[in-house]
């Protein structure tokens, strides 16, 4: 997050200019272009989760951290009202975006998949939207749900800047594309000789 400048001196580089300039750089790579207010709000997650007690808070009383599964912060969710229940389903879907954007690979050898994860971080960001009193906040939430994988993908990108190098490398990303369709895993699988063009577009057709 630090640069040079012309004279040589260390500039530091702030993490939000940074963020920006590495979605820009997916967004452009992944041909995905959400809408402005959108774009803005995947920054701003990205500067929210820079700091790890964001993910996993600290509980006070034991002095471990500690996260609530999808479900339980799901149920609870849905047994508030108001700005309680919009600030919990906004957590879920955040939480439930990131965590399928970094970690999606070591997701994949646990009981709970990132399937798991892009499902229930959609279903979070639709009910947002339904219920959050900002018209535009409407908007992004709803382009979330419905554009949960390409989300994912921006943040895989940002996390591994297509560096696909080992075999195991490459059976995460098959496994990561058969589990959500992702478009980006289904180009870098294509670039690799390792998907069939005419699979690819059967795959498409289906979903």
């Amino acid at each position: 997050m630090s640069q040079q400048n012309l004279a040589g001196n260390l500039v530091i580089e702030s993490p939000g200019h940074f963020f920006d300039e590495k979605v820009d750089q997916a967004l452009g790579r992944l041909k995905f272009q959400p809408l402005p207010l959108s774009r803005k709000y995947l920054v701003d997650l990205l500067n929210h989760f820079l700091f790890s007690s964001n993910l996993f808070p600290m509980n006070e009383e034991t002095g471990r951290t500690r996260r609530d599964t999808l479900a339980e912060m799901y149920l609870r969710a849905r047994s508030l009202t108001g700005q309680q229940r919009v600030d919990l389903l906004k957590k879920l879907g955040d939480s439930s975006l990131y965590i399928s954007g970094f970690f999606g690979d070591s997701l994949s050898r646990k009981v709970i998949d990132v399937e798991y994860y892009v499902d229930m971080g959609g279903v979070a960001y639709s009910e947002l939207s339904s219920c959050s009193g900002d018209e535009n906040l409407s908007q992004v939430f709803g382009e979330y749900s419905v554009r949960f994988t390409e989300f994912v993908d921006v943040l895989t990108y940002i996390s591994q800047e297509s560096l696909i190098q080992t075999n195991e490398d490459l059976l995460k990303l098959y496994d990561r594309y058969l589990a959500t369709g992702s478009r980006l895993a289904e180009g870098q699988l294509l670039e690799k000789g390792l998907l069939n063009a005419d699979i690819s577009r059967a795959r498409s057709n289906k979903m």
